[in-house]
């Protein structure tokens, strides 16, 4: 578990240095019932307290499942296009784990991620302050599942979504998937802090730099080891993705981004955790205006793939971005 005396929390309004350092500053988010989110600003791209000009668009990143936002890269990538970076460690995951787990949640996950909703209202509200005209939401793997489902279900928050290797569909056999489906729908009532699966391990420790990868990242906020899955969660998230099945019909522009190919073992280069034909095929369910790339060679996370994966997906997302209208 982190540390808390590692990374101050920051008070409610009040933006402190990131654990990222001096060019990321971090305020807590008050949600409903007591909860809490993080917001992280990149100070070169944002107003600040300076009274300076707002960029005419915010990004604003949403993390994946265990998983939170050490991705300083891409934030540099979109302030060089003249556009500010924001991103959101939802409750119970990163900047907002402690609050979480103090308040008797489990690390990482909910009774049910449409109340990641919340989070994202104050974010994207928080963001709109600043004086960006145009709001991008750019999700991760489960935040690609949260953001377009938040989206449909509050209009006109998002101007446009990215969504990198969006967890759309159970990266298993379809009897798999069903008798999956089955048992979480009765353990996430009777027993819905039941384990039913375990995160692999495998991905996350490719990416460390301590077994050879590229990037740090704090193992207890985005774990090395087997995580434990619950069942509630996991019922919220496949009931989730069967509502993004029968389609949203978002009135927005939507770019999703995927591997060339999934495999089972090359982590760097593939995507190891979700098949990237079920993102392809569910994508255009999404709404009208959807446009899929194809990143060879990327990874899951394809802002962490190598080069040139990486290059090609950062230039992909803001190209897209600059020509929206």
């Amino acid at each position: 578990m982190p540390d808390p005396q590692a990374a101050p929390r920051p008070g409610a309004g009040a933006w402190r240095e990131d654990v990222l350092g001096p060019d990321f500053q971090a305020r807590t988010l008050p949600l409903p019932g007591g909860a809490e989110a993080v917001l992280v600003r990149h100070v070169p791209s944002t107003p600040g307290d300076t009274g300076s000009p707002a960029a005419r668009t915010a990004v604003l990143y949403v993390h994946g499942f265990a998983d939170y936002f050490f991705h300083p890269h891409l934030a540099t990538a979109v302030a060089a296009r003249g556009l500010a970076f924001y991103s959101v460690d939802l409750r119970g995951h990163g900047r907002a784990w402690d609050a979480h787990v103090s308040a008797g949640g489990d690390p990482n996950q909910v009774r049910d991620v449409a109340v990641y909703a919340q989070d994202l209202d104050a974010a994207a509200a928080a963001v709109r302050s600043a004086g960006h005209e145009r709001l991008v939401v750019l999700g991760h793997s489960t935040g690609g599942l949260v953001a377009p489902l938040w989206a449909s279900a509050r209009p006109g928050r998002a101007d446009a979504l990215v969504l990198n290797s969006p967890w759309v569909q159970l990266n298993k056999p379809g009897p798999v998937r069903a008798a999956a489906t089955a048992l979480v729908e009765v353990l996430g009532v009777l027993a819905p802090r039941a384990i039913v699966n375990h995160l692999d391990d495998g991905y996350a420790r490719a990416l460390h730099r301590a077994q050879g990868g590229e990037w740090e990242f704090d193992p207890a906020w985005k774990p090395d080891e087997p995580f434990a899955v619950r069942a509630a969660w996991l019922r919220s998230v496949l009931r989730s993705q069967r509502r993004l099945a029968r389609g949203l019909r978002l009135d927005v522009p939507v770019l999703v981004l995927t591997s060339d190919r999934s495999t089972a073992d090359q982590h760097l280069t593939t995507d190891t955790v979700l098949d990237v034909a079920h993102m392809r095929e569910r994508a255009p369910r999404l709404g009208g205006d959807v446009t899929v790339r194809t990143i060879t060679g990327g990874a899951h996370d394809l802002a962490l793939s190598p080069r040139p994966a990486r290059d090609a997906y950062l230039t992909a997302v803001l190209d897209w971005i600059e020509a929206l209208p």
